[in-house]
């Protein structure tokens, strides 16, 4: 149950691990909703005849407030009253705050509680914590064990560990292929080359994203909207992203249209009309100007630094070949989500990615595969990029 961690931390038991899985389930019901925060969940347990049991629960809210430890200690003192954390045990995924913001401090709140011991599953790296949070709580008396389920910990929020180390987000490509990586026939036709339980699952991924990236070519020749069409999921539908150059999307397309939630922001060069830039955001749409690179294209790493500072943590690529091959080659697409359905469609068919231009095989770009996964008679495959 440690994730992949050698060996648990000294001092910790097979129920420390039980309940710090749990705290990471209930994380990840925060992913795509609550940017540019991370994903956190907390378990409150205390003990009941002499075993420890669950007595609240708690996780990061849409828009990153309230955070998970203020959730678990209010389910905690509504369900147990005011002193029910005397003595308790808080399981948390990520480090405690312990800085002043729009919320007091999450290490203070756990202290006031008189929480006796709390668990981490890893550092929070954001400068304002860095092991401030777990110096507040053993200043305070806590016993505090750090290192449990590190690996799933740091896993569930790479998006936001990638947006503090590099400024920009975790880039996952995703794309629904045939068994020879066909994306569509000679002809442009692609509905459906994957089956019914694979598209609802990439509708899934797009909520559990914060923004979905495409190309202007495949915004204009799918007319997409892009959003999470699964029942119950529809408020879940990530910031919808287009990269277009010289701003030639109509604006009667679809993600023009309904520009207004989710959001849809375009990025384009830094000399555009004036004109043709204030009609867009006239309609509502977001344009983020960046410049241009030295062929004159938009700048992929000026742009992905953008959506970074705009808060943008887990980014899903859904764009055509074009745009997946220049992100790939510039070795910023760092997962892969790739359907794959039992079906060939041969070698005039549309290619999921472009040339490379490769030299030999030692330049080619490598992925580690993480999971293969049925899905009807599909199958995905998850890959991430060696470092």
């Amino acid at each position: 149950m440690n994730d992949g961690d050698a060996r648990p931390p000294s001092g910790v038991s097979a129920a420390d691990e039980s309940f710090m899985a749990a705290a990471l389930r209930l994380a990840q019901r925060g992913l795509g909703n609550v940017w540019p925060n991370p994903a956190v969940g907390c378990v409150i347990t205390g003990r009941r005849t002499g075993r420890p049991v669950v007595l609240a629960r708690g996780w990061t809210q849409p828009g990153g407030r309230p955070h998970a430890e203020a959730e678990a200690l209010d389910d905690l003192f509504r369900r147990h009253g005011s002193n029910a954390g005397r003595g308790a045990t808080a399981y948390v995924s990520l480090e405690p705050c312990s800085h002043h913001g729009r919320t007091p401090p999450c290490a203070d709140a756990l202290v006031a509680a008189g929480i006796a011991r709390v668990v981490i599953a890893c550092e929070d790296p954001d400068p304002r914590v860095s092991g401030r949070g777990i110096a507040r709580l053993r200043e305070a008396g806590i016993d505090v064990v750090t290192g449990v389920c590190r690996s799933a910990a740091l896993a569930l929020n790479a998006g936001f560990f990638q947006r503090v180390a590099t400024g920009r987000p975790l880039v996952t490509w995703k794309t629904a292929t045939s068994l020879d990586g066909r994306i569509a026939t000679e002809s442009g036709e692609s509905q459906w080359i994957t089956g019914a339980m694979a598209r609802a699952h990439a509708h899934l991924e797009r909520a559990r994203h914060d923004a979905i990236l495409v190309g202007l070519g495949t915004a204009i020749s799918d007319d997409p909207l892009l959003t999470c069409r699964l029942p119950g999921l529809a408020g879940r539908s990530p910031v919808r992203v287009i990269l277009d150059s010289r701003l030639r999307l109509p604006l009667t397309a679809r993600l023009v249209a309904e520009a207004g939630s989710p959001p849809t922001w375009v990025i384009a060069r830094d000399d555009n009309d004036p004109l043709r830039v204030q009609a867009l955001r006239d309609l509502g749409v977001d344009v983020i100007e960046v410049a241009p690179d030295a062929s004159q294209r938009i700048d992929r790493s000026l742009a992905l630094q953008a959506l970074g500072k705009r808060g943008v943590t887990r980014l899903l690529v859904e764009g055509g070949a074009r745009v997946a091959t220049e992100l790939i080659a510039g070795d910023v697409v760092d997962r892969i989500l790739w359907y794959r359905a039992p079906k060939l469609i041969g070698g005039d068919g549309l290619s999921a990615v472009g040339a490379f231009g490769l030299a030999g095989l030692d330049e080619a770009p490598r992925f580690t595969r993480l999971e293969m996964r049925a899905l009807g008679d599909d199958w995905l495959e998850t890959y991430q990029r060696c470092r």
